[in-house]
């Protein structure tokens, strides 16, 4: 590892309050997007020399293939409590904590930033030993563990292969350094729609509209007990709100026209980025100009799809085939702010197609959600189809929702999949005029349904729009 400044990568336990990566890819985005408009090069190149460099070897892996016209950066949130981000505590070394992948599609200028939960458990490809690292052998865990073992090279490979995207570089902050871009834009505004006390994070806000300085946004990031129902999915959308109007702040009139702010924001910027030694300065310029005239619309925030993970109830899983299409479009430079897309029209249903209220079925709960069967049957009863009965799985229990049917009964069941979010059909010995559907762990309710969300296991890809003002209470 080399650069201007050491960048130590040390090994160290995962622990429970951590810095999320998404705040910081908004403030890399805006920050090119603005080097970009002002031009200056001589003034851009002092200002990117201040980030920390560090050697990763890429060709120590098969990686997928890249996508011309696309460049997808791995953004990572440094949780390493050295230095002034002690504050935070005495824990020693660095903690990755939940990741980003940074898609900028470079011709169209649209910006879609998908969210990696750090309770998302996947296959980890084994990583060799190198300096300040153990390494570790292929194993199921964490995906944001992999850094712990194999230092960033570990990570970049580990996403990499399990999603399929090529990235083509890495950015990493820390603490401080958010907290000084907050403060460089004279802090940002928020409504916080009830009063949080939050110990852990070190946050007590009052309700209302308010200006959020450097200290308060980071805890406001971070806090996750102290808001909602305290689970990480829901501390993302709070930070993908944040990303939002910091992003609206950033690029407002008074910002972009004051020499002073934008250069201690890129300052706070640039001085607490760690970089893979090939994101260079003419990368950066290339990212910049297509970046110039940012379009708020085109910037997109989603969480990658999952749902509770069949072996701990405490951990996250991908929910397929929605993550592999999700990555899939990611790769290619989609762009998913659905700005430019035309509705499909409605397609009638062939003259052949089976009526709801021709088919029973049984619902079957195999998700650690108490009393989902009951409200999914509650849901299609209203939809036409007749429920015969609700409970547990006994002899079918799927990794994923699956519709089983007797021979003959595939446009039944085809039906009922087409009705939610994620379901498969499967041909079953036993049975005879009635399907079962079996709600599996990547539940996540009906297609087109905006009620869905409260039978869901978690939430559903649909993010928000660096431009839309979240709905609040204020």
């Amino acid at each position: 590892m080399a650069g201007k400044r050491s960048a130590a990568r040390p090994a160290g336990a995962l622990d429970a309050l951590r810095l999320s990566a998404g705040q910081w890819v908004a403030c890399v985005v805006t920050a090119l997007s603005i080097i970009g408009s002002l031009g200056g090069y001589l003034w851009y190149q002092g200002i990117a020399n201040n980030i920390t460099t560090a050697q990763v070897d890429t060709d120590a892996w098969d990686r997928p293939t890249s996508v011309e016209g696309v460049m997808n950066l791995l953004v990572i949130g440094s949780d390493v409590r050295s230095g002034e981000n002690a504050n935070y505590g005495e824990v020693e070394g660095e903690r990755p904590d939940m990741m980003l992948i940074a898609s900028i599609n470079v011709d169209s200028g649209s910006v879609t930033m998908v969210n990696l939960p750090r309770d998302l458990v996947v296959d980890l490809p084994a990583c060799e030993q190198v300096e300040g690292y153990q390494g570790m052998a292929a194993q199921s865990g964490m995906i944001n563990s992999a850094m712990t073992f194999g230092g960033v090279g570990c990570q970049w490979n580990t996403v990499e292969q399990v999603t399929g995207v090529h990235l083509d570089h890495f950015v990493m902050m820390d603490f401080t350094g958010f907290k000084d871009m907050v403060d460089a834009v004279g802090g940002v505004q928020m409504c916080i729609p009830s009063a949080i006390d939050d110990p852990k994070a070190h946050l007590v806000l009052e309700a209302g509209d308010q200006t959020l300085d450097g200290e308060q946004s980071l805890g406001y990031v971070r806090s996750r007990y102290g808001q909602g129902d305290g689970s990480d999915l829901s501390r993302i959308e709070r930070q993908q709100q944040f990303m939002g109007a910091m992003l609206r702040q950033v690029l407002s009139s008074e910002v972009m026209t004051s020499p002073l702010a934008i250069t201690n924001f890129l300052n706070a910027v640039t001085e607490s980025v760690t970089a893979d030694d090939e994101f260079t300065v003419d990368t950066m310029t290339d990212i910049a100009i297509s970046m110039r005239e940012v379009d708020l619309k085109k910037i997109q925030f989603v969480t990658v799809p999952n749902g509770q993970h069949p072996a701990d109830a405490n951990r996250l899983a991908l929910s397929e085939p929605a993550a592999s299409e999700l990555f899939a479009a990611i790769n290619s430079g989609a762009d998913l702010s659905g700005g430019e897309e035309e509705a499909e029209e409605p397609q009638e249903a062939p003259a052949d197609a089976p009526d709801p209220a021709d088919i029973s079925l049984d619902v079957l709960n195999g998700t650690a959600v108490e009393g989902l069967a009951s409200q999914v049957a509650e849901r299609l009863t209203s939809d036409g189809y007749t429920v015969v009965a609700t409970g547990n799985p006994e002899v079918r229990v799927p990794a994923v929702t699956t519709v089983y049917h007797a021979p003959g009964q595939e446009a039944a069941a085809e039906l009922l999949a087409k009705s939610l979010e994620t379901a498969v059909t499967e041909e079953a010995a036993g049975l005879t005029g009635t399907l079962e559907l079996v709600l599996g762990p990547d539940w996540t309710g009906f297609k087109g349904d905006e009620s869905s969300a409260d039978l869901s296991v978690t939430d559903d890809l649909g993010g928000i729009t660096a431009e839309a003002e979240p709905a609040s209470a204020c």
